[in-house]
């Protein structure tokens, strides 16, 4: 039990005005102070959910499904000895570590299958929206990434890389630049909007000690901001999901209605009643998901799914950006990296993407990005696969996480052993029993890859990258 939860008088008293007539209050505080359950999600890029089901079932954890996500589980896991965290399965990322109720939005985004060419997530670091959105749009078209904090971007990266993604572009900006820099471009915008938190004390027992009216109602003009900004960077007919991790009707509902006092009959309030079994007992009169702990014993949540049904003028900006420092590989660079990627890994790269240089690095983009490049400045952009030398290219560690396909049984590729993975992510070389090969190899665990090696005799030359190295605690 947290029985030592923070919770101010003044914000129960806000809570008792708005908790819904089949709540109670004496329900709500047992649910902030009770431990969150522990919940993942299955990376789909990597696994299926049932080949994970049955990998979890060989490791003794208990899953039970997540009704809004047909990738999400509660787990039970003996973590005494390795936790969820320092699993060979985690770490080649074949799960994600996710707080169920988080699961919800982009699950709302994407409730009708849409199958779309280009999606912004607003606010994306750690990267758990965000890697959930890359796996249901299968790596295809782009998904830009943008985190405010410089200091996430590098953890938004390195979860975006160890799951297999590389369909993503990441920038480092305030989510209000959107609307200008990049109007009416994306078919769906998620803003996760940066909130007051009074949702998260399962999690973190002293969330609210800072936590006062003024700054719930300071919170909600910047969210306003933001959700004009993103309503301005979707396309007519596309959908917004606006979402928080906190229960206030100034940061939830009065948001979304401000929206619609500005844009009128442009913004449509779309129903989540179908979302998933159970639903309704979360439904406002609008349709949006106001979500209390003790509803579905997890995080208190908001969610709402907005459409934008006509085309609005978006603000206007002066643009000066610097050179672009990428030039777009000739179809003889391109062939050259096909062949020799072909010949050395027996990779083939996939149609929606296409190779930039930059000095001697070699880069593939999403070509869903060309319409932005020149209109917005990214600090990442796909991922980079090669350098250029004198004898041909040094292949990168995304090659392997990224482009490696398990159904690709003739690819050039070791199984290990779970002690040889063990010996791999602590940085050190291995030596399958009974194999010996020569060149580049992509390395593999559970049949998912998880480095690039080299042959050098019967031993593989470790290539993992210095900051993914593992030192204690693993599996």
């Amino acid at each position: 039990m947290h029985s030592n939860v923070y919770l101010p008088e003044e914000f129960l008293s806000e809570i008792e005005k708005i908790l819904p007539s089949h709540l109670l209050m004496d329900d709500f505080i047992a649910s902030c102070q009770r431990p969150l359950r522990k919940s993942i999600r299955v990376n789909t890029l990597k696994v299926s959910v049932e080949v994970f089901c049955e990998i979890a079932k060989g490791k003794g954890w208990e899953l039970e499904q997540v009704p809004w996500c047909a990738e999400g589980f509660w787990i039970i896991a003996d973590e005494s000895e390795v936790p969820l965290g320092n699993t060979a399965e985690h770490m080649s990322g074949l799960f994600y570590i996710q707080e169920a109720s988080s699961m919800m939005p982009v699950s709302a985004l994407f409730e009708d299958n849409s199958d779309y060419e280009a999606v912004l997530d607003t606010a994306a670091a750690p990267g758990s929206k965000t890697t959930q959105i890359a796996a249901l749009m299968n790596n295809q078209g782009i998904l830009v990434a943008n985190e405010y904090a410089a200091s996430r971007v590098k953890v938004l990266h390195a979860n975006i890389e160890r799951c297999g993604i590389r369909n993503a572009a990441l920038s480092n900006f305030d989510g209000r630049v959107f609307g200008p820099w990049l109007p009416e471009q994306f078919d769906a915008v998620l803003l996760d909007a940066p909130c007051s938190g009074e949702g998260t004390v399962r999690k973190d027992a002293d969330a609210m000690k800072n936590w006062s009216k003024a700054s719930v109602l300071e919170i909600a003009q910047t969210q306003k901001e933001l959700i004009e900004s993103a309503f301005h960077a979707l396309k007519p007919g596309g959908t917004l999901v606006y979402s928080t991790c906190t229960l206030s009707e100034e940061e939830n509902q009065q948001v979304c209605h401000h929206l619609k006092d500005i844009f009128g009959d442009a913004v449509e309030f779309e129903s989540l009643a179908n979302l998933f079994e159970g639903a309704d007992k979360s439904l406002t009169p609008d349709g949006f998901l106001h979500i209390f702990p003790q509803s579905y014993d997890c995080e208190g949540f908001f969610v709402a799914r907005l459409r934008k049904t006509a085309s609005v003028a978006p603000p206007e900006v002066k643009k000066k950006l610097g050179k672009f420092p990428f030039v777009k590989a000739s179809k003889k660079q391109t062939l050259d990296v096909e062949k020799h990627l072909s010949d050395t890994l027996n990779i083939t790269l996939p149609q929606s993407s296409s190779i930039w240089i930059r000095d001697n690095d070699v880069w593939l983009f999403p070509n869903a990005l060309e319409p932005m490049i020149g209109e917005l400045r990214f600090s990442r952009m796909g991922i980079k696969i090669a350098e250029m030398h004198k004898k041909g290219y040094r292949w990168q560690h995304q090659v392997a996480m990224s482009l490696f396909e398990p159904s690709l049984h003739d690819a050039a590729r070791v199984e290990l052993s779970i002690e040889d993975a063990r010996e791999w992510f602590m940085g050190r070389d291995v030596r399958p029993e009974g194999q010996s090969g020569k060149g580049e190899i992509i390395v593999t665990y559970n049949q998912s890859a998880i480095g690039l090696g080299k042959w050098v005799g019967n031993r593989i030359k470790n290539g993992l990258p210095r900051e993914l190295v593992r030192d204690k605690n693993l599996f």
